[in-house]
């Protein structure tokens, strides 16, 4: 039996490492933002213009007005706001989309910290949170063809 366990112990260190998206409260996203995680905001340019954005968000769609989404595409977008190794936060109408997200992060793009805003904008806004005004975060990234 001992030699089976050391084999799967084994096994396991060889394969690629796995991280586990970590679901967080507003609280806890105030307090890592301030630390300086980045957040990646990945509604549509319609949503943050309806509801405001958290200060500081950076704006990459995940998924399309279609819900189509190109992880590839999008990930080579994350890169230069957080590497792989470093920690990232997620954050989406209500926290299911970045659930989607941080998945591909974690597993397939070898990111180590991923925060998920379980509640999304909605729940940072029915705390009363503070919102910016997306519109000139949204002229800036269309222009820029990051979103």
């Amino acid at each position: 039996m001992r030699p089976c366990l050391i084999a799967l112990i084994a096994a396991l260190a060889a394969s690629p490492a796995f991280a586990e998206v970590i679901d967080i409260d507003n609280a806890e996203l105030e307090r890592l933002a301030r630390s300086g995680v980045p957040v990646i905001d990945i509604r549509t340019a319609p949503e943050w213009a309806e509801t405001g954005i958290v200060a500081g968000s950076h704006l990459l769609t995940y998924f399309d007005e279609k819900g189509r989404a190109d992880p590839p595409a999008w990930l080579e977008k994350v890169k230069p706001i957080a590497k792989p190794g470093e920690p990232v936060i997620l954050i989406c109408r209500s926290g299911n989309r970045t659930k989607a997200a941080g998945q591909y992060l974690s597993q397939q793009a070898g990111y180590a910290t991923v925060y998920n805003v379980k509640s999304g904008i909605k729940g940072w806004r029915a705390e009363n949170r503070p919102v910016t005004a997306a519109a000139p975060a949204v002229g800036t990234c269309r222009a820029d063809k990051t979103c």
